[in-house]
């Protein structure tokens, strides 16, 4: 059950990785031509950098669930087969609580309860916890850089799952590892 729920959850994030890389194509592609034109549009490049930072989070995301990510194996390909079932669980460990860790992190930084305590009024909400992170806006676009910020979540959210997946499932196959 957990591994479905790990793999459509990977599934979801590299086909939302795969939109976000042909944006972020697309939106370099426009800004050559407006550029070229001499009319750039500034908010492309923005918008660019955010596209590339969500597909960059969320493929990364997905990496772990497909136990895909960039890894040194000097010492797990020079141990006996049982040694290295042993160091890939406390990789997974480590990556449970990286994850657990971005999930705090994040508690912390968008402050949820303390947002719906001020009624959503992010006014009051900055008022009473010196967070400003509801007010700030992109630099071109002018939307609340929250929005692209909230990619930090699904990452987290992610990563735990698919950590937590790789911890109670069984023994990783030789040539996943």
């Amino acid at each position: 059950m957990l591994y479905r729920l790990s793999a459509a959850w990977a599934r979801v994030e590299l086909w939302c990785a795969a939109l976000f890389a042909v944006s972020v194509t697309l939106l370099i592609l426009l800004n050559v031509v407006t550029r070229t034109a001499g009319n750039a549009l500034f908010w492309v490049d923005e918008l660019a950098i955010y596209a590339m930072a969500w597909m960059t989070f969320l493929g990364a995301s997905a990496a772990l669930h497909h136990r895909s990510s960039v890894a040194v194996t000097l010492l797990p390909d020079a141990v006996p087969h049982r040694v290295k079932g042993m160091i890939i669980k406390v990789v997974d460990i480590v990556v449970l609580a990286f994850a657990l860790s971005m999930l705090w992190f994040c508690w912390r930084w968008f402050m949820p309860l303390e947002l719906v305590r001020a009624g959503f009024d992010t006014r009051a909400f900055q008022g009473q916890t010196f967070n400003f992170i509801y007010a700030e806006p992109t630099s071109t676009l002018g939307l609340p850089k929250y929005l692209f910020w909230s990619v930090m979540w699904l990452f987290a959210l992610g990563a735990t799952l698919h950590s937590t997946m790789h911890l109670f499932s069984g023994p990783a196959p030789k040539d996943k590892a």
